[in-house]
């Protein structure tokens, strides 16, 4: 006789206990259903004009109400967001605009600023043709389009600092409030430099802000806002930035080293 081994008796029971029979295949469990978002979120990821057709279709008043005027507050946000993305890209420089266009630019505070921050100022100085200059030169493009609220200035490294070697190419010149925060030497000369760690430096330094979620509110560089993601960015953040050397000196004066002759030159605008 014929055994079916998938069939739910007694006999199979007993075939299964002595090992005869493989044993029954279980059922997973079937997974939770996920939750359902909060209105928040769901609002969050709509467009102005994506809420403003949503309101025309809910027939709760209330409810329409707060789409409303949530809608409203997105638009004024995206009017301000507007006004203070002044820059998003490089502006190339020459020596006689350094002052205007770096350290008073710095000075300046957007609008509806309370906290009268100034504006972060990146001066980058480079050299064609040099490898680590040249991806730095990337890096900065995609940083610049990135914070259009920090301003981005390019120059030419010894059209800036006369006699500057090429051994302190790339350099970065770091201002907030008319004041160095930083300056970083050689980026990239060590190893290879990713451009994460070139923006969680900046970002640290106080120079770049944090992109902004629909209604102003700071979030973390790649927009999650959960505690545990933004730990764990704050986290990789300090993590890239630790090799670096973030507490170089604030002024542009070269530390000259006892067996680098051509190393001695002065920041003198």
């Amino acid at each position: 006789m014929a055994v079916n081994p998938n069939e739910d008796t007694e006999f199979n029971d007993a075939l299964r206990k002595y090992g005869i029979i493989p044993p029954k295949e279980t059922t997973p469990p079937t997974p939770s259903p996920p939750s359902s978002p909060k209105l928040q979120d769901v609002l969050d990821n709509l467009t102005p004009e994506e809420l403003k057709e949503l309101g025309e279709e809910i027939t709760d008043d209330d409810l329409d109400r707060d789409i409303d005027s949530y809608r409203r507050q997105r638009l004024a946000q995206e009017r301000l967001q507007q006004k203070r993305a002044r820059f998003g890209r490089v502006y190339p420089i020459g020596r006689d605009d350094y002052t205007r266009e770096v350290t008073e630019a710095s000075k300046i505070d957007e609008e509806g600023d309370e906290e009268e921050k100034g504006t972060g100022v990146i001066c980058f100085l480079y050299k064609d043709g040099i490898p680590r200059s040249d991806r730095t030169s990337g890096h900065i493009q995609t940083l610049a389009s990135r914070y259009p609220h920090s301003k981005f200035v390019s120059i030419v490294g010894n059209k800036c600092i006369a006699d500057l070697p090429d051994s302190r190419i790339p350099m970065l010149i770091i201002y907030r409030k008319g004041e160095i925060r930083n300056q970083l030497i050689a980026w990239g000369a060590d190893r290879e430099r990713q451009l994460e760690e070139l923006e969680a430096l900046l970002i640290l330094c106080g120079t770049l802000d944090l992109p902004r979620g629909p209604l102003g509110e700071q979030r973390a560089p790649d927009g999650d806002e959960s505690e545990e993601e933004d730990d764990e960015t704050s986290f990789r953040m300090r993590s890239a930035a630790t090799s670096t050397n973030a507490r170089a000196p604030k002024n542009i004066r070269a530390q000259s080293k006892a067996d680098d002759s051509d190393s001695d030159f002065e920041f003198d605008l």
